[in-house]
C-alpha cells in the first residue's frame, strides 16, 4: 500500500502530466485537491510533501516510468507554493569510490571527538570545519558565515543550506561555497545544487559560486565534490566538477617517506605547469 505521500504526488503527477512533457508544473493547491479526491485525512505541512520528494524520498514508479531512458523525474521549487517536475540525467549521484585518499593531519581537538562522535552530517561538517577541508579542497582561503540557513528564494520558494563559506584566492576573487553534507550511503540530489546556486546568485551577486558536497566514505575518510548543474535543452544534467577523498590521521601516521614522495610530485608540477 503506497504511503499518503505517494498517493498525494501520484494523483497531482497524473493530473498535469501529459506524453512528451519536459516540465510538469502544479501547485501547493493541487495537494489539497489530491487529499480531498482521495479521500485522505488534510495533512497539516503540506509544503513538506514535495519536500520529502525533494530531498528525501523516491518518487513512485509509476512516475519514473514515464521518464525517458536515462532519465529521472526530479522536483524543484518554482516560487511560493509553486513547483514543477523536471526531467534529470541523472538527479543524483554519489561519490566515486575508488578515489586514493589523501592524508590530512587531523586537527580536530579531542574533546570535540569526544562530545561530536559519529559520522553524521553534523559531525562531518565539524570535521571539515576543524581540519579546513573547504580550504584544502578549493584552494581558497574559506570563512563559514552560516550554518543551516532556511531562508526563501525568488522563483524558488523555501531553501535550506547545510553551511555557507566565502573565500577568496591570491587574486583577491571573491567566491562562496554552499556545502551540502550527507551521511554515508546517501546521493546528492540536483534540487539541492539548483537551489544552493540561485541562492548564492540572489544574495551574493558579486562572488562566484561553487557549490560542495562532503560525505564521510569511511571511517575518518571524507569525499569532497564540487558539483555544477547544466541544462541541455530542458534536461537538467548534474556534474561533477572535481571531487578528492582525504582521509583524517594522526601526524604519525604520515611518514617520511610519504612526504618525501609528495615534494618530489610538487616539484615535478611546478616545473611542468
Amino acid at each position: 500500500m503506497s504511503s499518503k505521500y505517494e498517493q498525494i504526488i501520484e494523483w497531482v503527477f497524473a493530473r498535469n502530466y501529459r506524453p512528451g512533457a519536459v516540465r510538469v508544473p502544479f501547485t501547493r493547491d493541487e495537494l489539497v485537491q489530491a487529499s480531498t479526491q482521495l479521500g485522505i485525512a488534510r495533512i497539516k505541512n503540506l509544503g513538506d510533501i514535495p519536500y520529502s520528494f525533494r530531498f528525501r524520498r523516491e518518487l513512485p514508479q509509476s512516475i519514473q516510468s514515464t521518464a525517458p531512458e536515462n532519465s529521472e523525474w526530479i522536483i524543484v521549487g518554482a516560487g511560493i507554493g509553486e513547483y514543477q517536475f523536471r526531467l534529470a540525467a541523472p538527479g543524483k549521484i554519489q561519490p566515486i569510490q575508488h578515489y586514493l585518499p589523501i592524508k590530512i593531519p587531523d586537527a580536530t581537538p579531542e574533546i570535540v571527538r569526544q562530545y561530536a562522535p559519529g559520522t553524521d552530517e553534523q559531525a562531518l561538517l565539524t570535521r571539515a570545519r576543524y581540519n579546513r577541508l573547504i580550504d584544502v579542497f578549493t584552494g581558497l582561503a574559506c570563512y563559514s558565515i552560516q550554518n543551516h540557513l532556511r531562508t526563501t528564494v525568488t522563483d524558488i520558494g523555501q531553501v535550506e543550506v547545510d553551511e555557507i563559506y566565502v573565500g577568496i584566492n591570491s587574486r583577491g576573487t571573491h567566491f562562496v561555497l554552499p556545502c551540502q553534507a550527507k551521511s554515508p550511503g546517501d546521493s546528492f540530489g540536483i534540487a539541492q545544487v539548483m537551489q544552493d546556486i540561485a541562492l548564492c546568485n540572489e544574495r551574493y551577486p558579486m562572488a562566484i559560486c561553487r557549490p560542495i558536497a562532503l560525505q564521510f566514505t569511511a571511517e575518518e575518510r571524507v569525499a569532497l565534490l564540487e558539483l555544477a548543474v547544466k541544462e541541455e535543452g530542458d534536461v537538467l544534467m548534474l556534474n561533477v566538477v572535481d571531487q578528492k577523498t582525504y582521509q583524517l590521521v594522526p601526524r604519525a601516521d604520515i611518514s617520511t617517506a610519504e612526504l618525501s614522495i609528495l615534494k618530489e610530485r610538487e616539484a615535478t608540477y611546478r616545473t611542468t605547469s
